[in-house]
């Protein structure tokens, strides 16, 4: 089973190109957990609740990899949840910072794509979409994890993150 994790800020179309990608190969695709927590809750978001979001997410990923897929395709995992809480409070949480992400490869989608707003998201202007990228890119280098970027349009993301995914199948 490969292990794909799609990362990225907001609006960068993660979660329709985790269904996709799950249905190109025949796979499953985990949720973002947090997204659902962060709908459900009724406050803003504090530090801990990124330790139960990491841990929700891990929970969802498990159950989803216990069928065995030839490939799991997660949007977002520890990385994302790690930099989120960077994002928000202003510096990395060792906690966060420990936890281990699973997956064999990493794809980051590039905020190239028009920012689309919803009740959940926080970061639509261009400067924040910029800083809140450079944090995720800070995250993988702490974590000495490598990742493939994925950009332009719709159809080139999915292009690419195909190819890169059946090269390491």
């Amino acid at each position: 089973m490969l292990r794909v994790v799609l990362s990225g800020v907001e609006s960068v179309g993660k979660s329709t190109l985790c269904v996709h990608l799950a249905a190109h190969f025949g796979g499953l695709s985990v949720p973002e957990f947090g997204r659902t927590y962060t709908e459900r809750l009724r406050r803003d978001l504090e530090l801990e609740d990124h330790y139960a979001i990491a841990e929700g997410h891990e929970i969802a990923a498990d159950q989803a990899a216990a069928a065995r897929p030839p490939v799991l395709i997660e949007d977002t995992d520890i990385v994302m949840t790690s930099a989120w809480a960077t994002m928000l409070f202003g510096e990395r949480d060792p906690i966060l910072a420990e936890r281990e992400s699973r997956a064999d490869l990493h794809l980051l989608l590039i905020p190239d794509v028009p920012f689309v707003s919803d009740p959940v998201r926080m970061f639509g202007a261009d400067e924040e979409r910029l800083r809140f990228h450079r944090i995720v890119v800070d995250e993988f280098v702490a974590r000495g994890v490598e990742f493939t970027e994925i950009a332009g349009d719709w159809k080139a993301r999915s292009d690419l993150a195909i190819a890169t995914i059946r090269a390491h199948l």
